[in-house]
This record gives structure tokens, C-alpha cells and sequence, in this order.
């Protein structure tokens, strides 16, 4: 898989000298930005509470919610580079719901309602994650990480459309 800074381009497949190759060229400043996101959300340099491979199981989670393999491929790579710890690696089996632990209780929870149904999220559900022992920044955090990945997939999905009618 590609490395962050073509990853949009190489799930999509776009070729240059396309046509969807221009269109994505006259966006340059917001697929550039997209991928500094990408780093931002997934490999901060700081990432407080929720660490690297903690975010990439989640992202890996999303992803398959969504049923997108190629940035199931990317984000279980970005795991496996981050020497994930078993217990970060269980985060991103759908069927795994936090066992006993609150704390992945918590995140898997909110993590597949807002990547399933984020109309539906509410007040309350930021309490779980408070009362989960979640601080506010790493809450922010989720969000920032579940609003993200899922921004990703639907440009690369929107993109493979556009490349699909061209």
C-alpha cells in the first residue's frame, strides 16, 4: 500500500493522464490536506491517551464497518508498523465487543455508533466514555479519528465512482 502521501490515489487507482487524474489535480490543495490529516489523526506526535496502534485498530475497525479492504489492508499495515500490543489488535475485530474492560468497552461502542449511525450519537454517549474513564482531549480525539476515517472512505469511494462513469 501506499504511503500516506498517494494513499487516496492508490486505493482509488487513479493513473495519470486521466481524466479523474486532472479533476483530483484541481483539488491538489484538499487531497494534500486530507493526507496531512491522515497523519494528524493517526500518527500525531503527541497522541494522548489513544496511541498509535490503538488508533490504527480503530481506524482498521471503521474500515471494516464500512467493508472498504483496501484501507483495511492500510490501516492493518499502519497496526503491525506500530508494534500493536494484542489487547490494541482486538479493537479491530468487529466482533470483539471490549470483553471486560471498560475502557475498550467504551471506545468500541462509540466507535461503531458514530461510524454506523452518527446521527444517532448523543450527550449521554460522551458520558459513557467519561464514566469509561476516557478524558475530554482523548474524547475529542476519538472524534476527530471516527470523523476522519470515515471522510477518507467516502472521497475514495466518491472518487472510484467519478473514475467508474469516466
Amino acid at each position: 500500500m501506499a504511503e500516506n502521501e498517494d494513499l487516496i490515489a492508490a486505493i482509488v487507482g487513479i493513473e495519470q493522464g486521466t481524466r479523474l487524474a486532472e479533476v483530483v489535480a484541481g483539488r491538489a490543495d484538499i487531497m494534500a490536506l486530507t493526507q496531512q490529516t491522515h497523519g494528524g489523526a493517526l500518527t500525531p506526535r503527541v497522541p494522548g491517551g489513544i496511541s498509535h496502534a490503538e488508533r490504527a485498530a480503530l481506524a482498521w475497525r471503521i474500515a471494516k464497518i464500512n467493508d472498504q479492504k483496501a484501507f483495511e489492508d492500510h490501516f492493518e499495515a499502519m497496526l503491525e508498523k506500530a508494534g500493536a500490543p494484542e489487547d490494541a489488535a482486538r479493537l479491530a475485530d468487529i466482533w470483539f465487543d471490549g470483553g471486560s474492560d471498560p475502557r475498550s468497552r467504551a471506545l468500541i461502542r462509540h466507535v461503531d455508533l458514530v461510524a454506523h449511525s452518527p446521527k444517532e450519537a448523543t450527550r449521554g454517549d460522551i458520558e459513557l466514555l467519561q464514566k469509561a474513564g476516557i478524558a475530554d482531549d482523548d474524547i475529542v480525539r476519538l472524534a476527530e479519528l471516527v470523523a476522519f476515517v470515515s471522510y477518507q472512505i467516502r472521497v475514495a469511494a466518491g472518487l472510484q465512482l467519478m473514475r467508474g462513469l469516466a
